[in-house]
């Protein structure tokens, strides 16, 4: 089916709720009833051609009282599942009864194999079948999903001459019509629009990313295909279907195996309930329901191929507290050890958790195979920029960046989604980058490349077709620079994040009003000893102003040892805080003094040369808090930090200096200023033109007022 035809059946399933459920249920509960009726349904319609074979198989077994029967139910039902009862739908539809439909519907939900059994618990739609017996609507909602307008099969439904009168569903078909209904229920629930399906057509552009350019690589054998947010397993069935085709194409034979996790256990019933329906029950077992963040199903795996739409702009925080904290975790995903730090934290912010799902990923690459692994995730912009050097968003980026597993990213055109319309972006990166890639990064803006649809679906307006995707992936394979596709070595988007500091400079006032205050703060302060030792030095030095607070501080330690005060770490502050004021033009604050040899000269990193007793020493200064100031150095800054600091610091502020034990690496990415293309600017003449026509619109709006008033 085409995008209008699966869009038709979702309406009409729609319709169908809003037609039965509308008077017993609130527009938001309506999912509780309509998904797991849509699968039941469409396991039924799969299992009706075969439903005698079951019976009689299920008669035999028992009368040959053998315990183990699932293989051979399966066998008979041809398909990964069986329903043993002894009712399809269309012989619940002619129940009258509300209790005898209630008693056989419940049979026939009992009927199904233990892996439908699953499905339906996820669900929990037995719940939801005494509210429809007790207002008599189960054997309409039963009758309108047979309705003879729409097929939830597989399998084509024919006309008497053998044409096709309804085209059967696929696998992403099916999906298509569940997220679609998934879209409108959470519309009426408002839920966020990070929970977003992904369509076929960026789906298809991913697989090919990650499997075109390692085509003609591919050997027979085995190959593990995951997805940690794998929603109803769309994405991975268009990966299998990829990789099979290509596979063949180049004569080789694989055996492709899937897995996935989800936490939302309606998708989860939904991704197991295709599976299913494919024959591919074994499959289903490898997908698992659940938190990928903290709760990983697949702790020891390694995959070949991975790719995944996490969600983004979503809060993680629960998982954060199930993993401890953030300063508690602990997991060997998220704690690295990377340039030189035995615990490097990829830990992002607990509002968004988008990029945890690719360090997942990350964790799970093949290192021991010559293709290793390759991955394409879809992410928003957020993930380019945000966090500040050495937080978890950058040092992720850090991290991928400087292990060169970084290919390309890729910037959609907007409004490519069903429920949101903001800028996303397709990260591709490998472990076997191929040699003219080493070291470099591709940035591709097909934000201009797709097809308008004709009609919205949801907040989705625009597709990629098979010409927008083939030009995608020969601009990314070609591998060159262009208008929409720029090239750049790694450390293009690293940086030092540097701190300037500037020193203190105190003044002190000796005079009568100044101490007097002093000595009221230093009765506030149970400090009185304080405010005395400074009267005390007030006499010897004058009432100043004083613009040397070293001398000043020498005084007070010397007063301090004569009168057996302790100069605590309270004392000073409050002589520093409550006494001092700050003075640009005062003698900057002496914080340490090294002693001749004992450290080397570097005004750059704030160690200034003083004389002391005949001998050169070193000096630091105390740092003034609020002349604090950082800037961000491009890695590739020619000179590096020295000489940009020489550059564009040190000609504004002589006595500044780098605070080396702050400095910090990040990265960012900014595909604005990448691809940015300034309008041009607009002649005088049309200006002129567009002030003249205002002036004209004043005057007449100035007329109707004038005129108004006079009427």
């Amino acid at each position: 089916m085409d995008n209008g035809q699966l869009n038709w059946v979702a309406s009409f399933i729609w319709n169908i709720a809003d037609d039965v459920l509308r008077d017993v249920y609130v527009r938001g509960k309506y999912r509780d009833v309509i998904l797991p009726m849509t699968v039941i349904r469409r396991l039924d319609a799969v299992l009706e051609p075969t439903k005698k074979a079951v019976l009689d198989m299920k008669k035999k077994l028992d009368a040959a009282k053998i315990k183990n029967q699932e293989a051979a139910l399966k066998q008979a039902s041809g398909q990964a599942f069986y329903n043993t009862s002894p009712f399809t739908l269309r012989d619940l539809k002619a129940r009258a009864k509300q209790q005898q439909l209630k008693a056989d519907f419940e049979t026939y939900l009992d009927g199904f194999s233990p892996n439908v059994q699953e499905i339906l618990d996820k669900f929990k739609f037995r719940n939801q079948i005494p509210t429809l017996i007790e207002n008599d609507i189960l054997g309409h909602l039963i009758e309108k999903f047979l309705d003879s307008s729409i097929n939830l099969s597989p399998n084509p439904v024919l006309d008497q001459d053998g044409k096709v009168k309804l085209p059967g569903l696929d696998n992403h078909g099916m999906g298509t019509i569940f997220e679609e209904l998934i879209r409108r229920f959470n519309e009426e629930n408002n839920e966020e629009a990070g929970e977003h399906f992904t369509p076929r057509d960026v789906v298809k552009l991913m697989a090919n990313l990650i499997f075109l350019p390692v085509a003609g690589q591919i050997e027979s054998g085995t190959y593990l295909v995951y997805d940690g947010a794998c929603g109803t397993g769309g994405m991975l069935t268009v990966a299998e279907e990829t990789l099979a085709h290509l596979a063949k194409e180049h004569g080789k034979e694989v055996a492709i195996h899937l897995f996935g996790q989800e936490i939302n256990p309606e998708t989860y019933a939904i991704s197991k309930a295709d599976l299913l329906l494919k024959g591919e029950g074994d499959e289903a077992e490898n997908f698992k329901h659940g938190s990928t963040l903290s709760q990983d199903a697949f702790p020891s795996r390694e995959f070949d191929f991975m790719l995944s739409n996490p969600p983004y702009g979503k809060s993680w925080k629960t998982d954060l507290q199930r993993m401890g904290g953030k300063a508690e975790i602990t997991d060997p995903r998220f704690i690295v050890q990377h340039a030189g730090d035995p615990e490097f934290k990829l830990i992002t912010r607990s509002n968004d958790g988008q990029l945890m799902f690719l360090v997942n990923k990350l964790s799970k690459m093949k290192h021991g195979t010559p293709l290793g692994s390759r991955i394409a995730e879809v992410h928003n912009g957020s993930s380019l920029f945000t966090g500040d050097a050495g937080q978890g968003e950058s040092n992720i980026r850090r991290w991928i960046i400087e292990n060169d597993w970084l290919e390309a990213i890729i910037a959609l055109p907007l409004n490519m989604f069903y429920n949101t319309g903001i800028a996303t972006y397709i990260w591709v990166l490998t472990n076997r980058k191929p040699k003219k890639r080493k070291g470099k990064v591709q940035l591709i803006d097909a934000t201009q490349w797709f097809k308008p649809l004709r009609k919205n679906l949801g907040k989705k307006n625009c597709e990629l077709s098979d010409d927008d995707i083939d030009r995608i992936c020969k601009t990314f394979l070609a591998f060159k620079e262009s208008d929409q596709s720029r090239i750049f070595p790694n450390e293009a988007f690293g940086y030092w994040k540097i701190t300037v500091e500037r020193p203190l400079r105190l003044r002190v006032d000796l005079s009568e009003a100044a101490r007097a205050r002093f000595r009221k703060t230093c009765k506030e302060a149970d400090e009185e000893p304080l405010g005395k030792l400074v009267d005390r030095i007030a006499k010897t030095l004058g009432p100043g102003p004083h613009t040397d607070f070293n001398a000043f501080l020498t005084a007070a330690e010397a007063d301090a040892v004569s009168h057996g005060v302790k100069l605590t770490s309270k004392r000073l502050k409050l002589l520093q805080t409550a006494l001092a004021e700050k003075d640009p033009a005062a003698l900057p604050v002496i914080r340490k003094i090294h002693k001749p040899g004992k450290a080397e000269l570097n005004p750059i990193h704030g160690r200034y040369g003083v004389e002391g007793d005949g001998k050169p020493g070193v000096v630091e200064y105390e740092p003034d808090p609020d002349l604090r100031d950082t800037e961000q150095v491009p890695l590739l800054e020619e000179g590096g930090i020295e000489a940009f600091f020489r550059r564009e610091v040190l000609p504004h502020a002589q006595d500044a200096w780098i605070d080396e034990s702050a400095t910090k690496i990040g990265y960012e990415i900014s595909f604005t200023r990448y691809f940015y293309k300034p309008q041009p600017l607009r002649t005088l003449d049309e200006i002129r033109a567009d002030i003249l026509a205002l002036e004209k619109e004043a005057e007449g709006l100035l007329g109707e007022i004038v005129g108004g008033s006079v009427r």
